[in-house]
């Protein structure tokens, strides 16, 4: 059964780049699944479909991060990572990696109920 692992840095500094990479065991990223995705939850808050990145490598982000959201992956690791640049105090989340397989449309890989697969979330917190 396929696993995700987030891994990064729990501190990050106001202003820098938050980084974050996902492993994968179990399933292959460019075969098991259609979309994976970085999915946050800030205190006291819901769920926040960050971006995902599609099978084949197609990237498509939240209208709201796109202008400081990157992800990418390499597939001879079976990982995917999350770059968010410029980062406030109001980053400050859980975050996750997730995989699911339940369409193409944006409605439903942009709505994190539509994810099977999760990690454990790893705890980021920007503070100088």
């Amino acid at each position: 059964q396929v696993q995700l692992q987030e891994s990064g840095p729990g501190l990050v500094k106001p202003s820098q780049t938050l980084s974050l990479t996902c492993t994968v065991s179990g399933g292959s990223i460019t075969t098991s699944y259609y979309a994976w995705s970085w999915i946050r939850q800030p205190p006291r808050k819901g769920l926040e479909w960050m971006g995902v990145i599609a099978y084949d490598g197609s990237t498509y982000y939240s209208p709201s991060l796109k202008s400081r959201t990157s992800i990418s992956r390499d597939t001879s690791k079976n990982q995917f990572s999350l770059q968010l640049k410029s980062v406030t105090p109001e980053d400050t989340a859980v975050y996750y990696c997730a995989a699911g397989d339940d369409g193409e449309d944006r409605t439903v890989y942009s709505d994190p109920s539509s994810y099977d697969y999760w990690g454990q979330g790893t705890q980021v917190s920007v503070s100088s």
